[in-house]
């Protein structure tokens, strides 16, 4: 595993030297699996929520998709509203499982851009109204490692 992941940085890392654009993928290694690992699993021990089979929930209301969006490694890592969309498309396609919604909406350049313009305050306490509101429509929320 530790193999494959030095290997995929070195791949970005030469593709980015290259002024090649870059994909979902790399995106996710660059910006993501420092804290959510490479399989999405994260460490619920120190706080990053695990992906596998429970971030889809969070696509099925706009509140949810803003929270996407603030989350510290999205709001912080200096990517496009496309390059954003793109991630989080290939987190839902490749993580979210049976918690994606069906029919899911992809996320778009524009949505991503209104989403980020809406002020969520303390993004800790955002995710407790979101998983609220998902309860009360008997949608089951991933447990959530912040006190």
């Amino acid at each position: 595993m530790k193999r494959v992941l030095a290997m995929a940085l070195l791949l970005a890392g030469t593709a980015l030297g290259q002024g090649a654009e870059r994909t979902p993928v790399t995106n996710y290694i660059l910006k993501c699996v420092g804290c959510h690992l490479a399989d999405g699993s994260g460490l619920p021990s120190a706080g990053i929520p695990d992906f596998v089979d429970k971030v889809g929930v969070f696509a099925r209301l706009p509140e949810g998709r803003a929270y996407l969006l603030h989350v510290p490694g999205v709001i912080g890592s200096s990517l496009s509203d496309k390059e954003i969309a793109d991630l989080l498309n290939y987190v839902m396609e490749t993580y979210a499982g049976e918690s994606l919604p069906v029919p899911f909406e992809p996320f778009t350049a524009d949505a991503v851009a209104g989403l980020r313009a809406t002020e969520v305050g303390n993004v800790v306490k955002y995710r407790r109204v979101v998983a609220d509101k998902l309860a009360e429509d008997g949608i089951e929320v991933p447990d959530y490692p912040w006190p």
